[in-house]
């Protein structure tokens, strides 16, 4: 079957300018931030008209078992076939842990059977520095010659001189590194945590940072 991709950076968008929604603050823990991010995919996924699994499962090959997904969306249609899903729309995997960020990229871009290779796929991952980018993108790059997704990279890391946390979203396809986007993520005087695009930071303009 054809591949369906979609505009991920539209996907990502949404995640920023909608972040402040998911009432998320300083009390609460690194759990709650992880599942009320993958609520919000799973809830887009289903308002598309997908089904989404949280904590589903594809098999690995090289592993020689099954491993978990963070999200997955399945394409139903019985007009097409009744008893089994079309495709797997979206693999998304989300990660708080920096030391994880190869592990997260082996999940999204695991050797499986053919009808569990994602036509889009989406990490989330927490890393140490910027630093780090270039080489998991180059890893991607690499990885997504043979699975041949539409990708969307998120990583997220502190700047310690602003106190501050970075957002760069990348998307990739299998032709290369296709757009950037930069924002930012901060807690707002009552504690709650939003994001904003980098060129929406009133601070950003006035050259504080």
């Amino acid at each position: 079957m054809e591949k369906q991709y979609f505009n991920l950076v539209q996907f990502f968008e949404g995640y920023v300018r909608n972040y402040r929604r998911m009432n998320l603050s300083y009390l609460h823990n690194v759990s709650m931030f992880t599942k009320r991010e993958i609520d919000f995919f799973a809830q887009l996924g289903e308002m598309l008209g997908f089904d989404a699994f949280i904590e589903d499962s594809k098999f690995d090959k090289l592993k020689g078992r099954s491993r978990p997904m963070d999200l997955s969306w399945w394409k139903w249609d019985a007009r097409f076939e009744d008893e089994q899903f079309l495709y797997l729309a979206l693999h998304l995997e989300r990660e708080s842990l920096p030391k994880r960020d190869i592990e997260t990229i082996e999940k999204l871009f695991s050797q499986t059977n053919d009808g569990y290779i994602p036509h889009n796929v989406i990490g989330i991952q927490y890393i140490e520095s910027a630093e780090r980018i270039d080489y998991l993108n180059e890893l991607i790059l690499q990885k997504n010659k043979v699975q041949k997704s539409n990708v969307l990279m998120v990583y997220r890391y502190h700047d310690n001189e602003f106190d501050l946390q970075r957002v760069r979203a990348y998307s990739i396809t299998p032709e290369g590194l296709n757009e950037e986007r930069n924002a930012i993520f901060k807690q707002d005087q009552s504690g709650y945590c939003y994001m904003c695009f980098d060129e929406d930071f009133a601070p950003l303009q006035r050259g504080n940072l």
